[in-house]
């Protein structure tokens, strides 16, 4: 009888551990602070388990696929471009924060809190200074210019099936042209030699000239330039140099802001544990350590950013149009149809 009782004892005590695991799934560019993961460990007397779910775009993919057998309680990094995709999809369950009341009305992703948007960026083309210069090139001036043989075979950019930068730049060159004309634009930078890889990861740190690939353009972030300074040979936080080794190339009609955000996800086995850590990500220790780790704004007003964020510039462009940014699914597909299977 005493042995069973052990036996019984020890079953509950797994289970019990089991339980108070929380399974956090994020694109491939999430990072925090593992001291400040810790320290929510013990406040909750909980694990976090961390999964990879690739780029943005393929994240949402994996949710969607597996939304009657959840794979994690929360999920980070899903952003307006896919946000009415998933809200679609039903994937999400409402929970909005308190912590979201000290976010501008104007990077709320959803006020019934189906993502509670953590940090914000500019999608911007960016190119390689010393790279570029070998060029003999002047910088192109516009979009036209860009799609251009010259400049075309220059650059690479993420898919916007799979990609949230590659389907922000997208919505960014239909607001700008119009859906005919972005294809119109898509169909000739291919044919002058423009290169579209799956994601963000193999576009900036791949293909990218300043990371050892043959591209001198590279569509990435407004504050990508300054994390280039950051992660240099010699740097001292202290001497900031003149210029940073990359630099942002704001053509009219090119950029887009992007708003990400963590939210619970529906049939998430620990619910309440994910509510807090959704509070979690917007606390303003964390929102101090997103921006020289993930390169973006964070979403809390009045965090302040390292100096290094000098090197992040910001262009002054207007949000794109209600009608663009309503259906980004079907943009995508139309874009599959009109310019990757166009002949």
């Amino acid at each position: 009888m005493r042995r069973l009782s052990l036996l019984t004892a020890l079953v509950l005590g797994a289970q019990a551990t089991a339980q108070t695991t929380l399974t956090v799934i994020t694109h491939d560019s999430f990072d925090v602070d593992k001291k400040l993961v810790a320290q929510f460990e013990r406040a909750n007397h909980a694990r976090v388990r961390f999964v990879r779910g690739g780029d943005a775009g393929e994240l949402l993919n994996r949710l969607i696929l597996t939304r009657r057998a959840p794979v994690a309680d929360v999920v980070y990094g899903l952003d307006n471009t896919l946000l009415p995709r998933a809200r679609q999809a039903g994937i999400l369950e409402p929970y909005r924060s308190p912590a979201l009341a000290r976010v501008p009305a104007a990077y709320r992703l959803d006020e019934a809190g189906l993502l509670n948007t953590v940090d914000y960026g500019v999608v911007a083309l960016n190119y390689d200074r010393a790279a570029f210069a070998r060029t003999g090139l002047p910088l192109p001036g516009s979009l036209d210019d860009l799609k251009k043989p010259e400049y075309a075979r220059l650059t690479v950019l993420p898919s916007p099936a799979t990609s949230s930068p590659g389907l922000a730049f997208l919505l960014a060159t239909v607001n700008h042209y119009g859906e005919e004309g972005a294809w119109a634009w898509w169909r000739e930078a291919r044919r002058g030699g423009l290169t579209v890889t799956r994601g963000w990861s193999d576009a900036y740190n791949k293909d990218f000239s300043r990371n050892g690939g043959k591209y001198p353009i590279v569509l990435s972030y407004a504050s990508s330039p300054a994390a280039e300074v950051h992660y240099a040979d010699g740097y001292d936080p202290r001497r900031l140099p003149a210029q940073s080794p990359t630099a942002n190339l704001f053509l009219p009609g090119s950029t887009f802001l992007q708003l990400e955000g963590v939210g619970v996800l529906k049939g998430a086995k620990q619910p309440a544990l994910a509510r807090k850590f959704v509070d979690f990500m917007l606390s303003n220790p964390v929102q101090a350590d997103i921006p020289t780790r993930m390169w973006i704004y964070p979403a809390v007003k009045g965090t302040r950013l390292d100096p290094v964020f000098k090197f992040a510039a910001q262009p002054e462009e207007g949000p794109a149009k209600a009608s663009v940014t309503a259906n980004p699914q079907r943009l995508v597909d139309a874009w599959v149809t009109n310019v990757l299977r166009a002949r």
